[in-house]
């Protein structure tokens, strides 16, 4: 069946796409946003419902789109082509390819989580910036962790510039949102140790034992890692700073961290 043509600005499904950009009516529609060729193609290939699929040929940038196109509808998604004009109002790209879909959001648990015998855990704690959060999660499916833990998020895992940031990463490594106390609890239960990066830390993270089950726990932009963590975590480490700066992006600090682990480990 021909996709329906929505060329005028003020079309309702125009207006909702561009609502959606927001926390509270994503949540209460319980969708999010998914833009780019990459990201929905990642999201087919994990067998991610998608409820719509937006397209505007006008704003293509190869040959693949199509191709896309027909998967998404045959996986169930009903297609919508338009206009330049509507499609460049809903993307929030500064250089959109002209895909946007619509997907359903998902909640997992902590007790869903299937774990090796030695698992390679990622908590972040009360991250601030979707861009951060998005390359957390890249970074953490490529130093291979089994999962992603979000303690006390100040944005959501379903902001469209996480999974921007994430290049649809989001789809592939298991993420759970829940409070610090909690995950916490369930890391002790597992024999799951805790390292956590503090400059006031005196072992430097190179020196520090990172084998066998390990979750490394990181910090907020702006204030680093509560005292709960601080207080809490089993290994204390820092990152080395010659220069004028006290803190690398908490996204940097990250990566840092988690391949010295990955170097260790492997």
């Amino acid at each position: 069946m021909p996709a329906e043509k929505i060329t005028s600005l003020q079309n309702p499904r125009v207006k909702e796409l561009v609502r959606l950009r927001d926390r509270r009516p994503r949540d209460e529609a319980g969708v999010f946003l998914v833009e780019g060729y990459r990201e929905i193609r990642r999201a087919l290939e994990k067998r991610v419902a998608l409820r719509e699929l937006y397209f505007s040929p006008d704003w293509f940038l190869g040959e693949n789109e199509p191709a896309l196109l027909a998967q998404a509808e045959a996986a169930g998604a009903k297609l919508f082509e338009l206009s330049k004009e509507a499609f460049a109002k809903v993307a929030y790209r500064e250089r959109p390819d002209g895909l946007l879909a619509v997907a359903p959001q998902w909640q997992r648990r902590l007790e869903d989580l299937v774990l090796p015998a030695a698992p390679f855990l990622l908590v972040v704690e009360a991250i601030e910036k979707p861009g951060n959060l998005g390359t957390i999660l890249r970074s953490a499916d490529a130093a291979g962790c089994q999962a992603v833990i979000v303690c006390d998020p100040v944005t959501d895992i379903f902001n469209p510039n996480v999974v921007r940031a994430s290049t649809g990463v989001l789809f592939s490594v298991p993420c759970v949102v829940d409070e610090s106390a909690r995950v916490l609890a369930w890391l002790k239960q597992r024999g799951i140790r805790t390292v956590a990066t503090s400059p006031a830390a005196e072992k430097l993270y190179t020196a520090a034992d990172l084998r066998g089950p390990l979750a490394v726990v990181m910090g907020s932009e702006q204030y680093g890692l509560s005292k709960f963590w601080l207080e809490n975590a089993d290994l204390p480490v820092r990152i080395p700073m010659a220069g004028q700066a006290d803190s690398l992006n908490v996204a940097m600090a990250t990566i840092i961290t988690l391949f010295e682990a990955v170097r260790q480990r492997g």
